[in-house]
């Protein structure tokens, strides 16, 4: 899980860094630490005809495998298993054949490459478009209890009577204690028109209160856009979907109508995304020609990135607010113009640092995976994998400043630009 890979990699730091990323809506479940290399793959050959399961032990080595490999052995256990497993009966022949794709995968050690069956691939499609169902709330933990966060605007959540700062005490019926925010996230999920009971516990209440969501469709904005004192624009950018760059070209627009001279790009706790909208948004930020990001394969063999020269904002001192919970397309935008412009400072916590690019591969039968395929440098060549970007201004949010909703970082922000003439 994602609090465990964060955890792990960042050894030493405090609890709240390995936690920040926790600010997830509950319809946006594992997105993950992502970045594609393409949208899609048409055409892909030899992938798409469906084989029946049960006729698909004929496989074999006709298309150029390690000819040490005897692959006959996965045949031998797959006979076995059906034979002597004390449940045999009750084996799905589907999900042992995506169980074994999965394992092929996680032994290339590789966290990144993965295998989605039928309804993981639904859902991460859902997820990146930034359409899925769900009651419409982000949630987060306060004192180690789950707690709403804030329910979004006109969401199921909002209509229901979920209000910022709510404690789930349970999950219809089931205690919400001993869970991770993970699988509280896919507890609360659903599909429109069915419930969730929630069991919370507001301040100010003497007892508990039992508050009924009904699932809907969700549509999430995943550009946020607010001005500022002193003509600064603000952006939020929660992922780097379909619609991303689309949203941050309307936000642009009004940030100039409103006179913005300034600018803050909040990409803090968004893990990732569509390479090619980093790029297109980066294209707005750093003039024609630029190098954006350098991606290198197995061979070593490097492939630099350019601006596509649609830059209308690299005029602007601009802040850019980066913490642990960034990773992927995050820090090849922030890496991008942190080493094209002498006028953007980078502020908050080193990045997660995820430098490597994934390609996505659909499949038959409604399946997909996650191959890397290459590793990404910034313009100057820097490796980003493990290291992350450094930020200009190192400032930490503590756990502290969570419970009392300050915001340090962005105070920094402001206070660095209000200072620039």
């Amino acid at each position: 899980m994602m609090e465990e890979e964060i955890s792990e990699n960042k050894k030493g730091k405090k609890i709240w860094k390995s936690c920040s990323w926790l600010f997830f809506a509950v319809f946006f479940l594992s997105l993950g630490f992502w970045i594609g290399a393409e949208k899609e793959k048409k055409g892909q050959p030899g992938i798409s005809e469906e084989i029946p399961l049960i006729t698909a032990q004929m496989i074999n080595q006709e298309k150029g495998q390690d000819s040490s490999v005897d692959f006959s052995l996965f045949w031998k256990v797959w006979d076995v298993l059906k034979e002597k497993y004390v449940d045999a009966s009750h084996l799905d022949s589907k999900e042992l054949l995506y169980g074994s794709i999965k394992g092929m995968l996680e032994a290339t050690g590789d966290p990144y490459t993965d295998f989605l069956d039928p309804d993981e691939n639904k859902q991460f499609s859902e997820d990146i478009a930034g359409k899925f169902e769900g009651i419409g709330a982000e949630l987060g933990v306060k004192g180690g209890i789950l707690t709403v966060i804030a329910p979004l605007e006109d969401s199921p959540a909002e209509k229901a009577g979920l209000m910022a700062g709510d404690k789930i005490i349970k999950i219809d019926e089931e205690t919400a204690a001993e869970i991770s925010i993970d699988e509280a996230v896919a507890k609360i999920r659903g599909s429109k028109g069915t419930q969730v009971k929630l069991t919370i516990f507001r301040n100010g209440d003497v007892d508990s209160r039992e508050v009924t969501v009904t699932r809907d469709i969700i549509s999430v904005k995943s550009v946020k856009f607010e001005m500022k004192e002193d003509n600064i624009a603000y952006f939020k950018i929660v992922q780097f979907g379909e619609e991303t760059d689309r949203e941050f070209s309307v936000a642009v627009a009004e940030a100039f109508s409103s006179g913005a001279k300034k600018m803050i790009l909040d990409v803090r706790n968004n893990p990732g995304g569509y390479l090619d909208i980093a790029v297109d948004m980066a294209s707005r930020m750093i003039p024609k020609g630029d190098v954006v990001v350098i991606e290198e394969n197995s061979r070593g063999e490097q492939k630099k990135i350019f601006s596509k020269g649609r830059d209308i904002l690299s005029h602007m001192e601009s802040v850019v607010l980066i913490n642990v919970g960034s990773a992927s397309a995050s820090e090849i935008l922030a890496g991008a113009l942190k080493e094209n412009r002498d006028n953007v400072t980078i502020v908050g916590e080193t990045s997660y640092g995820k430098g490597s690019v994934q390609e996505f591969v659909n499949f038959p039968q409604g399946t997909a995976a996650k191959i890397t395929v290459s590793k990404w440098l910034t313009p100057r060549g820097e490796q980003i994998s493990e290291k992350g970007i450094q930020p200009d201004v190192e400032v930490e949010l503590s756990y502290e400043d969570f419970e009392n909703d300050r915001d340090p970082q962005l105070d920094k922000a402001l206070e660095i630009l209000k200072n620039e003439e």
